[in-house]
């Protein structure tokens, strides 16, 4: 690799060169954390030579070169076309030059003769035009005010995030040196200093060497992300002519910032998910595609021998134009049906209340590039990990690990099918596995009463209250009622007064243990299964807490479906409801005494009510 060093100082670095932004490099980040400790450092090697010289009587053009100088660090550099483009380094010059306007603005404070000096260090010719030796050309507007010394709070940053990092980090920066430099004698000492004894290191890489070298060296401050380094490693092969022509700077750029909308670098997420979609056969091949390593295993053999981008342009630009652009979109839908109810699409959001993000992993599996059954597969799957996750939840057959590697075999088995009899016949096979593992009897049947008989208290706490929410749900399509709370309240608010709260039918109390022939270890079992629990708002719950159930029957009034359908008043001139009963033959009807018959006729309701829900 041909890399060339030059040690250089700023007066030397800002004097005859315009550096380009290259498109490795992300926007301005640095915020007030960095640009202050690039300040402290450079203040503290100042002061102490400043100290030491501030009463000799040398001219200070000459007495600066007695002071020691100062390593800021390395910028590495890559000339295409005439051009010179900043690969790495971007963060620290940007703030250099926000440094010299200030120093700029306070030499005609103080009245200095260095502005001009300073001036020519920020914008300069190259040609007959004058430019900015820092070239952010999408910000050259916010760049040109700061320069012109126009009010902070009215410079315009509409531009982005570099304009508004830009005049932020200018504040930080003047307050600093406001303090630091008081009078004429220390600014000019400062300004020589920094122009001429602060040092910079350049590289300049060859065009082929652009995308290891921005892996391995990054600004000190905020660290690249792994999806910023695999940008530099893809478009890095890649002809500027051709990165222009195709916008596919543009279209990374977009594809990006839809899924980080979501949530901050989702985008890694993103790709973690389509590697193993693509590429895994189980967990451990899962744990290459981490993090912190998919954006250096995708290079790798493996993954190579499919999609070649490894020193192949011609391979990068059709992965950008195709399945990146691809996949990327999908990811995108999902995440806006995952986070918010779309009724076409229900069943992604039903997964986001149980924290199920499998279906992203599996969806990004089954769907080949352009896939024209792309929606239908977004639901299938949704549906299938929905249920997969239930019948083990409500079974007690569910295992985290266990789980994790059945989605990893059932994504080895669905991947780019179109067979949807298929996919049922996997997730079932890898169910039912789990089921006779988990419970220790061989069972053929996914839903088996005999499994589900006991479930109860034991679930997970979010969990039941997804359960009951589908429950209720149900009971509101099918009698076309609108659901008195919204499924993401029932799920996820669980405040003392509006949250909701899992509530036992039975109280402990001598009338309901006597029912169970005053046997406690009995009663304790049987109130803890799902047909003896209710899902209750906060202020209903705490009001009915140790009552007998005919005072508990009377608070159900007015709560959730499901609860007001032990009460009489449920089945008066209820047609819809009635309807519903006999087209599902559900053993539904107003229960005014609570014993263990009815506990068991309330938790084979369920059952019943699971059969149709998750089939």
């Amino acid at each position: 690799m041909d890399v060339t060093p030059d040690k250089q100082n700023i007066n030397t670095v800002f004097s005859n060169t315009t550096y380009y932004i290259d498109f490795y490099q992300r926007q301005y980040k640095w915020t007030s954390d960095p640009v202050n400790r690039l300040l402290e450092d450079i203040f503290y090697k100042f002061n102490t030579e400043y100290e030491k010289f501030k009463d000799n009587e040398m001219n200070i053009n000459q007495l600066i070169d007695h002071y020691s100088w100062y390593y800021l660090n390395t910028y590495v550099t890559n000339k295409v076309d005439g051009k010179i483009y900043i690969v790495d380094g971007q963060q620290r010059l940007t703030t250099i030059t926000l440094i010299l306007m200030k120093l700029m603005h306070q030499a005609k404070a103080f009245q200095s003769g260095l502005g001009n000096w300073i001036s020519q260090k920020i914008v300069g010719f190259t040609g007959y035009d004058e430019e900015f030796w820092m070239m952010h050309e999408q910000h050259l507007k916010t760049m040109k005010e700061l320069f012109d010394g126009n009010e902070i709070d009215q410079i315009d940053q509409s531009s982005g995030i570099t304009a508004e990092n830009m005049v932020g980090n200018y504040k930080v920066i003047s307050d600093y040196l406001n303090r630091e430099l008081g009078d004429t004698h220390k600014f000019e000492s400062f300004t020589f200093y920094f122009l001429r004894r602060l040092v910079l290191i350049n590289l300049n890489v060859e065009q082929t060497d652009v995308p290891m070298v921005f892996e391995v060296i990054n600004d000190r401050g905020v660290k690249l992300k792994p999806y910023e380094i695999l940008k530099g490693k893809l478009l890095g092969q890649i002809n500027k002519m051709e990165l222009d022509y195709l916008n596919l700077n543009e279209i990374w750029e977009s594809q990006v910032n839809s899924i980080n909308d979501f949530y901050d670098d989702e985008i890694d997420e993103f790709f973690v998910y389509l590697m193993r979609a693509k590429f895994a056969a189980n967990v451990g091949d899962g744990r290459k595609f981490d993090k912190k390593n998919y954006h250096r295993t995708m290079f790798e053999k493996e993954v190579n021998s499919k999609w070649m981008l490894d020193h192949n342009e011609k391979a990068v630009k059709k992965f950008l134009l195709n399945e990146f652009t691809y996949f990327t979109s999908i990811y995108s839908k999902m995440l806006d049906f995952y986070n918010s109810e779309n009724v076409d699409y229900i069943e992604v959001y039903y997964n986001s209340l149980t924290e199920m993000d499998s279906q992203f992993l599996l969806t990004l599996s089954v769907c080949k590039l352009n896939d024209p059954l792309e929606n239908v597969k977004i639901k299938k799957i949704a549906y299938e990990v929905d249920r997969f996750y239930t019948l083990l939840q409500i079974q007690r057959s569910y295992d985290s690990n266990a789980f994790n590697e059945s989605i990893y075999k059932i994504s080895n088995q669905i991947r780019e099918i179109d067979d949807f009899v298929e996919i049922r016949r996997v997730f079932d096979k890898e169910l039912l596995s789990l089921l006779t593992e988990n419970r220790g009897v061989n069972t053929v049947s996914v839903i088996n009463y005999n499994l589900f008989k006991d479930t109860g208290i034991e679930l997970n706490k979010r969990f039941k209250r997804y359960f009951f929410a589908r429950v209720e749900k149900f009971i509101s399509e099918n009698t076309n009622l609108n659901m008195k709370h919204s499924l993401n309240d029932l799920v996820n608010h669980t405040g003392p007064v509006n949250g909701f709260h899992i509530e036992h039918i039975l109280s402990m109390n001598k009338d309901n243990l006597s029912k169970f022939g005053n046997d406690e270890e009995l009663f304790e079992r049987e109130r803890n299964r799902l047909g003896g629990l209710l899902l209750l708002k906060g202020k209903d719950n705490i009001s009915s807490s140790n009552e007998s159930y005919k005072k508990k029957l009377a608070t159900y009034a007015n709560t959730l479906y499901w609860n007001e359908t032990l009460r009489q008043d449920t089945y008066k001139s209820k047609l819809d409801f009635t309807k519903m009963i006999n087209m599902y033959k559900l053993n539904f009807k107003p229960i005014d005494d609570f014993g263990p018959d009815e506990l068991e006729e309330r938790h084979q309701l369920l059952y019943d009510i699971v059969n149709i829900i998750w089939e």
